[in-house]
């Protein structure tokens, strides 16, 4: 236990278990970097946040990028940036299903400001078809909205068996009072084709 190194023999170790000491004169194998490449490089690599201020800045930045990020998403249709309520191949078939069709409720706004109107005559006859046009708007969207989930689960039940289909039907229904051209993420086919 406490004998001299002089004592103690020491086995040579084997050829694979010592480091190798690479020779300052060779090459290393890549061209050396230019000044302005090694600083962007340098610059490039994330410092800590220093005080407390500085970290707000930057979440601030992380947070403006990942959303402008998720507004072209948006636009485009990639799923990569797309947030967790649009992401799935279930969620781009509702999508799409819904946009390759004509639905009532799309035109419930303008609609509804035509029964406005029409209900702030002074006429007897404008009040009263006023009324019926919302009892015709409502079962027409209730009509519509009730076609449209059934024809959209038999869809997803035989496109996407093993997937979940939890809350697509709704998802799809909340689609469908959107106007078109206001709907988010864009539309990706045109009216009467099918789904992809």
């Amino acid at each position: 236990m406490f004998r001299s190194r002089s004592n103690q023999e020491q086995a040579p170790a084997p050829a694979a278990e010592q480091p190798k000491v690479r020779d300052p004169q060779a090459p290393k194998g890549r061209p050396t970097p230019k000044r302005s490449e090694a600083q962007a490089l340098r610059k490039a690599v994330v410092k800590p946040p220093t005080n407390r201020k500085e970290a707000a800045k930057r979440a601030r930045e992380a947070r403006r990028a990942a959303l402008a990020k998720q507004r072209e998403a948006l636009i485009s249709g990639k799923e990569d940036y797309l947030p967790l309520r649009d992401r799935g191949p279930v969620r781009r078939y509702a999508r799409d299903f819904v946009d390759a069709k004509w639905h009532v409720a799309e035109y419930f706004l303008p609609i509804a400001v035509v029964i406005l109107i029409l209900s702030m005559m002074p006429s007897m006859q404008a009040k009263n078809t006023a009324l019926l046009m919302w009892m015709g708007v409502i079962l027409m969207i209730v009509f519509d909205s009730v076609f449209t989930s059934r024809r959209l689960k038999k869809g997803l039940r035989e496109r996407y068996p093993d997937e979940s289909h939890k809350g697509a039907t709704a998802y799809a229904l909340m689609r469908t009072l959107q106007m078109r051209r206001m709907r988010l993420p864009k539309p990706q086919v045109k009216r009467g084709q099918p789904p992809r």
